[in-house]
């Protein structure tokens, strides 16, 4: 999937813009706060239905603007146009639409157009909570497996009315309703963790390959995910501290308190990793992610929307990268191999934002492809 126009009005600070974009790399240039930001996150929005950067809606239409626009024209694998429309109004809900129809349920939409997003925000995968490695493992199975979603979906459900029982400090819980719901939540969080685990254990050759190549393979790092579900039947589990629950008023156990592990040479990268480090494991790991997406996409794309004799994947086949910021706290080694993967072959349409052009010239000369470079002041895109 690549994108071939996209529109912008009252994004942020972005009053409107319409820009006509490269099929291969697209960077953004302007000082931090200028908008460079805000045009990938609208890219996230038509993907994902909502901000990276924020889950309330009405925070991303410009102040004092009444509505916001998004529009973008994409071309599929196989060559067919495709629009995605999204509309809001301030203190109205969303409109999403696809080739004009509207969705009648958001996640019909979420994995049309993979995407693999690289911020300095996602620093919080190592320094934040548990539920930022959840949201990792959780968007990158969406994209790849509807079901998985209305799983996760069924299971939150039954996890609110579970605590709701919980807090009601008038009423003993109703002990049959506590039971349909806790089988609720063991049965679809038993398969949330297996899709979770399945996930880790075909991420982490991939997140390590690449790890050693940007670092140079100074260093060894691993993934290991933690679940309630490895503690034995998830029915059991939840029901176990039934007691205990009710006391705290919240559930204790099941797969909302899933967890990552992030290591470095054995111990966890929140204490031993350098700021340097960090950012490699993260870049890495999304990087990681994109190649299974890829990988996906290619063994789920129907016959004739790869050329047969392609000796590449087909790049409208890949995801949507796009890499915000990604080289400040970078030592120069790990900079140049960064920017030797980025301008290979392997990756599609790639959107980049940088404060200056060193390095985008950098990735410019290591190959002989189309480019578009826009410059971002004040909201305002020229290019």
């Amino acid at each position: 999937m690549i994108i071939e126009q996209l529109n912008i009005v009252n994004y942020k600070n972005i009053a409107e813009a319409s820009l006509r974009l490269s099929p291969k790399i697209n960077c953004f240039i302007g000082h931090n706060g200028a908008g460079k930001t805000n045009v990938l996150d609208a890219l996230y929005f038509l993907s994902f239905c909502h901000s990276a950067s924020t889950v309330q809606d009405t925070l991303v239409i410009r102040h004092d603007q009444p509505f916001l626009v998004l529009d973008g024209a994409y071309r599929t694998p196989c060559g067919d146009a495709l629009q995605v429309f999204c509309g809001m109004k301030r203190g109205q809900k969303k409109h999403m639409k696809r080739d004009g129809k509207e969705y009648r349920r958001l996640s019909e939409h979420i994995g049309l157009i993979p995407i693999v997003m690289v911020s300095p925000s996602d620093i919080l995968l190592i320094e934040g909570g548990s539920e930022e490695r959840r949201r990792l493992m959780d968007q990158a199975i969406a994209q790849q497996d509807r079901t998985y979603i209305e799983r996760l979906n069924r299971y939150n459900k039954a996890l609110q009315q579970r605590n709701a029982l919980l807090r009601d400090e008038e009423h003993e819980p109703d002990p049959a309703l506590m039971d349909l719901l806790e089988e609720q939540m063991a049965v679809e969080g038993e398969a949330v963790a297996a899709r979770r685990s399945r996930l880790v254990e075909q991420l982490t050759p991939l997140f390590q390959q690449l790890y050693s190549t940007v670092s140079g393979g100074r260093e060894q790092v691993a993934l290991s995910y933690v679940s309630h579900c490895q503690r034995g039947p998830l029915l059991d589990v939840i029901r176990r501290d039934r007691l205990k629950d009710r006391a705290v008023g919240y559930s204790l156990h099941g797969v909302h308190r899933d967890d990552l592990e992030i290591l470095l040479d054995g111990h966890p990268m929140r204490r031993e990793g350098s700021q340097g480090q960090q950012k490699t494991f993260v870049i890495a790991l999304k990087l990681a992610q994109y190649e299974l997406l890829t990988q996906h996409a290619d063994a789920v794309a129907p016959a004739g929307e790869v050329p047969a004799d392609a000796t590449q994947p087909s790049a409208a086949a890949h995801p949507l990268l796009l890499l915000d910021d990604i080289f400040d706290k970078l030592d120069a080694q790990r900079v140049e191999q960064i920017i030797r993967l980025v301008a290979s072959r392997q990756f599609g349409q790639i959107f980049i934002t940088d404060t200056n052009r060193d390095h985008l010239d950098q990735i410019l000369s290591h190959g002989d492809f189309d480019y578009k470079l826009f410059h971002v002041a004040d909201g305002q895109v020229e290019g």
